[in-house]
């Protein structure tokens, strides 16, 4: 009989100690009442750090996701892949150029990438309109100035074609800047230098303004994200 007893008391009373620690314990009890401001930790700012940027190194195989913010691998780093484009606009003497440049990129290095662009210009000389398609690949060389700025010199180099002109040489140095923005955006403000070997007859008085145009100064703003 104080056998039985004792066991009823323990159940009873092991419960009702884990109970009262919890009550106690003002980390897991919801109603405990509010901790005095010199007893609480300072304040600070929570944020995902920035991963960190590399020397040159070689590339794994393959592709990188989920990198920027939040993640271990930063851009510029090995197997990243940067999709998106621009775009420019140029006002010159008697023409108007409106251009828009998809392109995709991969880093095969530690901030060495090599990007597809495609080039197309569209051209107003009032009198006269033309398109120029550039198809270029462009390897680049990526320099970190701290986690979320870069400055870059990239050479593109391909083939150019406008109707009534046929193809032709293009190349194009750029040089500007990656902006990193929010997770894994990156704003690149550029000039670039395009040069197409569209060669057109001394007789062609029409299209006299598209030879200046085939040798071009821009100013682009374009906006990639890494895959």
């Amino acid at each position: 009989m104080r056998h039985s007893l004792a066991l009823v008391l323990a159940a009873s009373l092991f419960p009702a100690v884990a109970v009262a620690q919890t009550a106690d314990d003002p980390d897991t009890n919801k109603d405990a009442p509010p901790t005095a401001p010199q007893n609480l930790p300072p304040a600070e700012s929570d944020s995902d750090t920035q991963p960190e940027v590399a020397s040159p190194a070689m590339p794994p195989e393959g592709l990188v996701s989920q990198a920027g913010v939040g993640g271990i691998t930063a851009y510029g780093r090995p197997g990243v892949l940067e999709l998106g484009g621009s775009a420019g606009f140029r006002i010159g003497n008697g023409f108007n150029e409106v251009t828009v440049s998809p392109s995709i990129g991969w880093f095969v290095a530690d901030n060495i990438e090599l990007t597809g662009i495609l080039d197309v210009a569209h051209v107003d000389t009032g009198e006269n309109d033309a398109t120029l398609f550039s198809a270029l690949v462009e390897p680049s060389y990526h320099l970190p100035f701290n986690r979320t700025v870069f400055g870059f010199l990239g050479l593109g180099l391909g083939g150019s074609y406008v109707s009534e002109l046929g193809g032709g040489f293009a190349m194009a140095p750029r040089l500007g800047a990656n902006l990193l923005v929010g997770r894994s955006g990156i704003l690149t403000p550029s000039v670039s230098w395009q040069y197409t070997t569209h060669d057109l007859d001394s007789d062609n008085t029409d299209n006299t303004t598209l030879v200046a145009v085939s040798s071009a100064l821009r100013l682009n703003v374009g906006y990639t994200v890494m895959w």
